[in-house]
């Protein structure tokens, strides 16, 4: 345990919390800008097991963000490069990679073997994909998006919460809208990806208060936060 130790003495957290996250599985889906630090701590962290499903590949316009890539792995499929990268950090963690998108077809046999699943990706129709399908395998859904120097984290389907279709009820509006502007801070999906993280490691850890039913923002412009209910 000397690896955790320095979790482990956490009196919210102790062996018992060490071993509830040996025994968990998340799924982080898209592993780019916010799957990056997702995935790096919460391997770091001791998480059991780890899926990662991306179909895209290293580019050097990634490099800027996405913190789990080398300049060498421009051109290689990420969540094959990914999975490398983790197991080398930790041997403990089980890392299952997936070099494919998530679809209608394959969500179902995916998820199901997942606890959580937690949003990397960038697009309104994989999140409703998603979400519907976590409702349907009863598991929970780490929600995060950002754009530019702003970001946002809840956390849907918790023990009887809301889902992400009480926050964006309607789908076809959602799917109609023009496609945000690219730019981004590079940090911006650094402090939302490692806001997901402490959002999982809270669920599975059973301490502090879950972000079920609100809505976490900040602007990295002010470093204003604020915290919704929905």
């Amino acid at each position: 345990m000397e690896r955790y130790n320095r979790q482990i003495i956490l009196p919210e957290w102790g062996e018992e919390g060490q071993l509830r996250l040996q025994q968990a599985k998340v799924l982080i889906v898209g592993v780019g800008g916010l799957g990056s630090p997702v995935a790096l701590y919460l391997t770091g962290a001791g998480v059991g097991t780890i899926g990662l499903i991306d179909d895209d590949v290293v580019s050097i316009s990634n490099l800027q963000r996405q913190i789990l890539y080398s300049e060498a792995e421009v051109g290689l499929p990420k969540a094959i490069r990914a999975k490398q990268r983790l197991e080398a950090l930790n041997h403990d963690v089980q890392i299952r990679a997936y070099p494919a998108r998530l679809t209608k077809e394959n969500a179902h046999d995916i998820i199901r073997h997942y606890d959580i699943v937690v949003d990397g990706c960038d697009n309104f129709a994989t999140r409703y994909l998603i979400n519907d399908t976590c409702v349907e395998c009863g598991k929970v859904y780490v929600y995060g998006a950002i754009r530019a120097f702003d970001g946002q984290v809840s956390v849907f389907n918790y023990q009887g919460g809301p889902d992400y279709r009480h926050l964006f009820p309607d789908e076809a509006e959602m799917l109609s809208m023009p496609h945000p502007p690219k730019g981004v801070l590079g940090v911006t999906p650094g402090m939302v990806g490692t806001a997901e993280a402490a959002e999982v490691l809270k669920i599975i850890g059973g301490y502090g208060e879950v972000l079920s039913g609100k809505l976490w923002t900040i602007n990295l412009k002010t470093m204003e936060t604020h915290l919704l209910c929905l």
